[in-house]
């Protein structure tokens, strides 16, 4: 079982201070749009936008979060105006989600889970490793969990939509984006790492190293 601090620490090289970002425009957009309107709303949702990116840049922070936040946020504003409903701020934030289930999906049928490429790209961990048939499981399994996390998502955020409550959708983001994802990393690592281990397959650095059996296994790091 990860200890706490484990479990934080890599929470903590996931979520960071990117998450404002995605939090705050919505929420920005439906409260100003309740009193004072669709354009203003979107002003003032943009100019968040590029505020937070600006401090981004001044700290030093990667420019590829900064511009796109501002342009995620340009987009959503663009289709509220344009089509003169506040729900669909939302659109990009529905089409995500139904992306997201869709690669899982796809993934899966191609036999190259999801969560195994999340890994490899964040960790750097060699893809043979991960296409082991006792290491791969793991990855499966964790990848069939996100899909019907997203799907859940998806129905909600599309049901909503469809009922035309910006204010409800804005919450159900919030509540859905990082807050609730996450709990699902959490759920994931521990999975993981148990599954992993059931497995009885090399480490990363063992698999590296070309270690015979026994295995120790990993032991950090999903």
């Amino acid at each position: 079982m990860p200890s706490i601090n484990e479990i934080g620490e890599e929470l903590k090289s996931v979520v960071s201070g990117k998450t404002l970002d995605a939090l705050l425009p919505p929420l920005v957009f439906v409260i100003t749009n309740g009193f004072l309107g669709l354009d203003t709303a979107a002003i003032v949702a943009l100019s968040l936008a590029a505020g937070l990116g600006i401090i981004r840049l001044i700290s030093g922070q990667n420019w590829f979060y900064a511009l796109g936040g501002l342009l995620g946020v340009a987009l959503a504003s663009g289709l509220a105006v344009l089509t003169r409903s506040a729900a669909s701020y939302f659109i990009p934030a529905i089409l995500s989600s139904a992306l997201l289930l869709l690669l899982a999906l796809a993934s899966l049928i191609a036999g190259k889970p999801l969560a195994a490429w999340a890994s490899h790209i964040t960790r750097g961990w060699p893809l043979e490793w991960f296409w082991r048939s006792d290491i791969k499981p793991a990855y499966r399994e964790v990848t069939l969990f996100w899909s019907a996390f997203f799907a859940m998502r998806l129905m909600i955020q599309y049901l909503l939509y469809r009922g035309g409550d910006a204010a409800a959708l804005a919450w159900a983001n919030t509540l859905l984006g990082w807050p609730v994802i996450i709990i699902v990393l959490i759920i994931t690592y521990i999975y993981g790492i148990w599954r992993l281990r059931s497995l009885n397959g090399p480490g990363v650095e063992e698999f590296k190293e070309r270690k015979e059996p026994p295995w120790q296994g990993q032991t950090r790091g999903f």
